[in-house]
């Protein structure tokens, strides 16, 4: 079994320079943008425990002195054990300081280059989904490797508890807008609630909210919205590779696509999506490859947890109903008592 060292990668990147580097490219400090509510940008608080019975919407967060980083601590979970001795597992953990919304995928984001030769990581898009995300998790599992899931807020409440076997298998929960829409065609208060009704949807169905780490739909990166992140302190993920596994939808495509732009490229971030069907049965044959391939898989983490907005959990619960809170297992609420 590959034992996973840990190292930290300490990204700290002030407002300004995100601005300079990925919004406007201007050299003046970037304001919240025009357009943009005030309560949407909360003080950095900590989070609310998880209520113990559904309440018609969760207490606010009681106000806390921010963490150096700007966000408070994030727990440390320890990831189960591996009972494969031979399996590809994890070769180290990286841990991301998300002050000023940094960004990482050279397809957008050039400053922050710290795979080395042969590294990569894993994201998947769009999920939870029935069937699919289970199948992706059980193939990670069968290799002992750790991926970041960038969650859809309404496929959250869809599947609360396939969500929460993401989380509980050690994998990093990142949010991907509450409806998946295109946030460059959205006005600022519009995008904002599709990026904060995400991240509520998540800690509704979770009991927690994501780590701070976000990646845009379609990859569409509107400088509004980048400048805004940076508010929150949200990590803005793009990609080195994309499997393109929407458009090829056999298995046998998605490997080969995957695996000819690592050969490439050497590392990199991969984006991939167990939305789809075809991306579940690829899986087990693409960790494989990676194997016999000499890749090493890196996982990421956030350094700091992310606080929700009250005014969005609220329109959330509101939109779903309060029984939506940290939704009970499906055993415990529908139980066949004759047949």
């Amino acid at each position: 079994m590959r034992i996973a060292l840990t190292c930290t990668l300490a990204v700290s990147v002030s407002l300004a320079a995100l601005a300079t580097a990925q919004a406007q490219k201007a050299a003046a400090p970037v304001a919240i943008p025009a357009g943009i509510p005030a309560a949407a940008v909360p003080a950095p608080a900590a989070m609310p425990a998880p209520a113990a019975k559904p309440a018609a919407a969760p207490a606010p967060a009681a106000a806390a002195a921010p963490a150096p980083s700007g966000l408070p601590p994030a727990p440390k979970v320890a990831a189960p054990a591996c009972a494969n001795p031979n399996a590809l597992g994890v070769s180290r953990t990286v841990e991301i300081d998300t002050t000023g919304a940094p960004g990482f995928g050279f397809e957008h984001f050039k400053q922050y280059d710290f795979l080395k030769p042969n590294e990569v990581v894993l994201t998947f898009d769009d999920g939870p989904w029935l069937t699919n995300t289970p199948a992706v998790l059980k193939a990670l599992n069968e290799e002992c490797v750790k991926a970041v899931f960038f969650i859809i807020g309404k496929h959250a409440t869809y599947y609360p508890e396939i969500l929460k076997q993401v989380a509980a298998e050690g994998h990093t929960v990142g949010s991907h807008t509450w409806s998946h829409k295109d946030l460059s065609k959205k006005s600022v208060e519009e995008a904002t609630e599709e990026i904060e009704k995400g991240i509520s949807a998540i800690k509704v169905s979770l009991g927690d909210t994501p780590a701070p780490f976000f990646r845009f739909p379609a990859l569409k990166h509107p400088p509004e919205m980048v400048a805004y992140l940076g508010t929150r302190n949200i990590a803005m993920f793009s990609t080195d590779m994309d499997s393109f596994d929407f458009k090829f939808r056999k298995p046998e495509q998605i490997v080969s696509t995957v695996m000819a732009k690592l050969k490439k490229h050497g590392k990199g971030i991969v984006l991939m999506h167990d939305f789809q069907h075809g991306t579940a049965q690829a899986v087990p044959e693409l960790l494989k490859q990676l194997k016999a391939g000499g890749y090493k898989v890196v996982h990421m983490k956030a350094k700091g947890k992310l606080a929700s907005v009250q005014k969005y959990d609220d329109m959330v619960l509101k939109e779903l109903g309060p029984a939506m809170a940290n939704a009970k297992p499906i055993d415990s609420v529908v139980r066949t008592v004759g047949e």
